[in-house]
């Protein structure tokens, strides 16, 4: 009996990073994007915040609409 090897699905969509060490720098970029209606998180290495992350589709879009594509 032959196995069939399991397809791998590849999900791609676009999201934004924004990556600052200062913590007063990323108060400041999550504000703005609070400002303009943004959803975004913060991701960490280990316990130290580092990356501002903005994934969810509709704030994309509007990121899209504010500074344009990044591609």
């Amino acid at each position: 009996m032959c196995r069939r090897r399991p397809r791998r699905r590849y999900y791609e969509y676009p999201r934004y990073f924004f990556t600052n060490k200062s913590d007063d720098i990323r108060a400041l970029c999550g504000a703005a994007l609070d400002l303009v209606g943004v959803e975004w998180t913060t991701l960490a290495r280990g316990s130290d915040p580092f990356n501002i992350s903005i994934a969810r589709k509709a704030s994309v879009a509007l990121m899209d609409q504010h500074i344009g594509p990044k591609y």
